[in-house]
Order: structure tokens, then sequence, then C-alpha cells
């Protein structure tokens, strides 16, 4: 059994609700008309976010992509996620509100701190910067940024957004990245404690996850399998070798949901089905991990009442 001891997030986070069962729900709201169903415009957001904020969800995502383009498919476009997640944290009160993941490219990351600060403040300190380095490349291209070296690029954006919402001034040069005496001004009203999530699988990026994160994120499973538990066991080594406890970082998972023939769903995801999903989290909860995002398909009230419902029987409420 993976020995993995979760803590940090829920109390910097979610501090408005305590729970027996340590795995907090969050769903991904649609950013793009398939994932609705239908047309997933603001409306359908803001009603979305207002029904499963008030019904006690406990976070609220966006994804942050400008355009998907595969070979063979339909290009599809996408909402931008930051000004979505804006109009979400002005209209919601509860939930935590976090970006899963911002692709730190698309913006410089001074900006990107200074847009996180407001964000954090328009949603009363409920913001979670979940950070990563994007790598559709078609978006890229179609973009104008460039698609290299992403890692390294990734590696000093973190250079200059973590100290930056601490408070700090921050000077730094380096091969991409160039800010000279940079500081948020107003400054975060959170000073360090935004809590900053990191998607990574790779050895590099679990690396940077151990040296920077509050939190981690793998997404891909409808329930921990042997892939998981490689990762996991990565995820620890990562942290060994940055010389920081890994229970210090909390273990979230992205997780499918979808109803029958649903077009594009994972094969790995879960049915819409009560007992299946609360059976999942009573595995995510075995296993360590401490927060499930869950991708709903198609997003509607209905799905997320039924998701709330196998959340009350996880927790045995």
């Amino acid at each position: 059994e993976l020995d993995v001891r979760v803590h940090g997030l829920p109390d910097r986070a979610l501090d408005r609700r305590t729970y027996d069962a340590r795995v907090k729900v969050g769903i991904v709201l649609p950013m793009n008309d398939g994932d609705g169903g239908g047309r997933s415009d603001w409306p359908l957001v803001r009603r979305l976010a207002e029904h499963a904020d008030a019904a006690g969800i406990d976070s609220l995502w966006v994804c942050d992509h400008l355009i998907t383009r595969f070979d063979g498919e339909p290009e599809e476009g996408i909402r931008e996620g930051w000004t979505m997640l804006s109009a979400v944290a002005a209209v919601t009160e509860h939930a935590a509100l976090g970006t899963l993941v911002t692709a730190t490219p698309f913006r410089s990351p001074a900006l990107l701190g200074k847009m996180a600060a407001a964000l954090d403040e328009i949603g009363d300190g409920r913001l979670i910067l979940g950070l990563g380095t994007g790598g559709h490349e078609p978006e890229f291209r179609a973009f104008g940024y460039p698609f290299d070296h992403l890692v390294g690029r990734f590696e000093e954006s973190l250079k200059v957004i973590v100290p930056l919402l601490r408070g700090e001034r921050v000077t730094f040069h380096g091969r991409w990245t160039s800010v000279d005496d940079a500081i948020l001004l107003p400054p975060p009203r959170r000073p360090g404690s935004i809590p900053i999530l990191v998607a990574a699988s790779r050895p590099r990026l679990l690396r940077l996850t151990a040296r920077y994160a509050d939190a981690w994120n793998t997404n891909g499973y409808g329930r921990p399998d042997e892939r998981f538990d490689k990762l996991v066991r990565a995820f620890r080594a990562a942290c060994d070798a940055e010389g920081r406890d890994s229970a210090t970082i909390e273990v979230t998972a992205g997780v499918e949901i979808a109803s029958p023939g649903f077009p594009r769903a994972d094969p790995d995801a879960l049915p819409l089905d009560v007992d299946a999903i609360a059976s999942a989290l009573d595995a995510w909860a075995a296993v360590g991990v401490g927060h499930v995002q869950f991708n709903l398909l198609p997003a509607s009230e209905s799905s997320i009442d039924l998701l709330l419902e196998a959340t009350r029987q996880h927790r045995g409420v």
C-alpha cells in the first residue's frame, strides 16, 4: 500500500469547512461547447457555478487552452480561462477557485502573478493557482507562442511568480524571462498563501513540483491503478531529492465522469452512477489523494447533483 499522508492545502484554501473524509470534490466547468452537451456559453457556466457553489461543492475549476486541433477531427474553440474564472469568482461565495492548469507560456510570469493576486481578491481569498507547461503545439503555433524548452521556460516562470505572490520584489534575468524590480502593487491580500498547484508527470517537472508547489495534480484515471502507483513513487522520489516531505504537498487527481455514449469520453471515465463514483472516492482516499477534480460529461445541474450525492455517500453524511 502507498504511504501518502496529505495535508497543507485544505487549511489554506478550504478552511470554511472540515470533513471526516479527506477527499475534497471539485468540478471542471465546461469551457467549450461539447462539454456541456450544447452551447457552453457564460449563462450556462454561471448557472452551473452558482448551483454547485450553493449545493456545497468544494471547488470550481477552469482549464486554460486557446484552441484544439487534432488530425482528422474538427477544430474546437474554447473560452478564455482567466476571464471566465474571474467572472465565476464574482458570482460565487464558498467554493475554492482553480486553474487546471494555466499554461505559463501564454502570459508573462509577472503579469500572471498580478492576475492571480487580482482574482484572489475578487474571490475573497479562494484562488488555487494551478500551473503547467502547456503541451498542445497547434495552439502555440496558432497564437504565436514558441513551442520549445517548455520545462526550462516553466522553471523560470516559477522563479518569478512564486516570490511575487509572497509579496517580494523580484529581479531576475534568465534565458527566456527577465524582470527588473517587479512587485505586485497593490500587494496580494494573502501574501505567501495563495496555494500553487503544479500538474506534472515527468522527472524534471516533478522536481519543480517538490521545490515550489503546495499541491500536485495528475489526471487520466477513473480509479487509482498501477500507473498511478508508479507515478506517486516517482513523485515521492522527487520530493526526497529536493529535501521536501511529500506529506506537505497535497496530491490531487483529475477524473472524468461520462454518460453512456458521450463523444470523446476517456476509456477510463467513471460512469454517471452514484455508487461507482462514491466507490472511486473511497479508493482515492485510501491512497492519500486529498482533492479530486471531476470533469463531468455532460456538465449539468443534474450531473452535479449526482456527484454531490456520491460525495455524501463517500463521507457517510
